[in-house]
Parts: structure tokens; C-alpha cells; sequence
């Protein structure tokens, strides 16, 4: 395995976040077929908003820790948790944003969000659980 390479993002990193990806496009369509059919149209919409929110914040995540990896920036944990504070805060303004505007429809951004963060979750858990298998 090569570390210490600028940019080398290692293949598990990789992997968890197509499945990640292709976890969310599967919420996003479920809750798309099965809420719209019921006459919940907002909601479902919202709950795709809040999917692709952690998504996003995935996606920022990984570039911002390529970024500290990479020596772009000086790396310091000071700086590194205020732009995981900064991402966080502009993530959490949206979703309470779009709850308070779009009430009660847009509660379901939190229901996206919670739903992604557990599929990340388990995404994330996968690689270990079979490396713990095959030991």
C-alpha cells in the first residue's frame, strides 16, 4: 500500500465512497417510487435534498483531507476542524433553512441526512468487517 504520496487516495477510501454514491442515488429513487405514488411529493423531494447534502459533505470531506495531505495548506488541527466546524455549519444553516422555510415538508432534509449518514456508516464498516473475516 503506498502512503505519503501526495493526492493517493487509497483504494478503500475509493470504494466506500462509490458505494456510498450508489447507495444514495438507490435512497433517492426509493423514496422518489414509493412517497410521490402516496401524495407526498414535498417530503420526498426534501429527503433527496437532505441525501445529497451528506453526499456533499462527503465529497468536501475527502478534498479537504487531500488538501492537508497534499501540504496545499500548512496542516494544524486548528485548521482542519474549523473547516469540518465551517462545512458542518453551512450544511446544518441549509437543512434548518429549508425545515423552517418549507415546514412541515422540509423536515425530511434531516430524514435524508440521518438516512445518509447511516448508509455511510455501513459503507464505511464493510471493508473492516471483512477484514476482520478473513483473519
Amino acid at each position: 500500500m503506498v502512503t505519503g504520496v501526495p493526492g493517493y487516495v487509497p483504494p478503500v477510501t475509493k470504494a466506500t465512497f462509490r458505494r456510498s454514491l450508489y447507495g444514495a442515488v438507490a435512497i433517492a429513487v426509493i423514496a422518489l417510487a414509493v412517497l410521490i405514488p402516496l401524495g407526498y411529493l414535498l417530503p420526498a423531494v426534501f429527503l433527496c435534498v437532505g441525501v445529497a447534502l451528506g453526499l456533499l459533505n462527503t465529497v468536501f470531506a475527502m478534498q479537504s483531507v487531500l488538501r492537508f495531505s497534499r501540504g496545499e495548506t500548512q496542516p494544524s488541527k486548528a485548521k482542519f476542524s474549523g473547516s469540518v466546524l465551517a462545512r458542518l455549519a453551512v450544511i446544518t444553516v441549509i437543512a434548518v433553512g429549508c425545515a423552517y422555510l418549507f415546514r412541515p415538508s422540509g423536515i425530511a432534509v434531516f430524514g435524508g441526512l440521518a438516512l445518509f449518514q447511516l448508509l455511510a456508516t455501513v459503507s464505511s464498516t464493510l471493508p473492516l468487517i471483512k477484514e476482520i473475516r478473513r483473519k
